[in-house]
């Protein structure tokens, strides 16, 4: 008999809402079945909980539940396994092309604001240079 498995057993293993289990069911990438009155209890396979592994791995990668759908899908066609790669490996050089987009963005703005507080400083040391002075005039003249 093979493992089954609950939308709670599953939202919890894997610290998801069942909302969001839902959602990737009206997405298509679970697929449970239904039992008891009028159906409405899901009942997870194995392979429902090894979608649902490979959508969260591809969420952390980046890639969009579209995206993950898509090389998931693959997997349960017909397709020799170098098409699958070879898309996969093309949806992986998308998504590494635009996270270097964001890293070069995030690394202009690391330099800008780096920048900014070289020239903060620099008027912070003359500003406090200034105001020393004036209070050694003070001093020198008051005395």
């Amino acid at each position: 008999m093979s493992t089954t498995y609950s939308i709670s057993d599953l939202a919890q293993e894997f610290d998801l809402t069942t909302r969001a289990m839902r959602f990737y069911e009206d997405m298509g990438l679970l697929q449970p079945t239904r039992s008891g009155p009028g159906g409405r209890n899901r009942v997870y396979s194995n392979r429902d909980r090894t979608r649902l592994k490979l959508t969260l791995r591809a969420k952390r990668l980046g890639l969009s539940l579209t995206e993950a759908k898509d090389i998931i899908d693959m997997y349960d066609s017909p397709m020799d396994t170098a098409a699958q790669l070879e898309k996969f490996l093309a949806v992986l050089a998308h998504h590494q092309k635009q996270l270097q987009a964001q890293m070069a963005d995030l690394q202009a703005n690391m330099d800008e604001l780096e920048e900014h507080q070289r020239e903060a400083r620099a008027l912070l040391v003359k500003a406090r240079q200034k105001s020393a002075n004036k209070t050694s005039r003070v001093r020198s003249a008051a005395a």
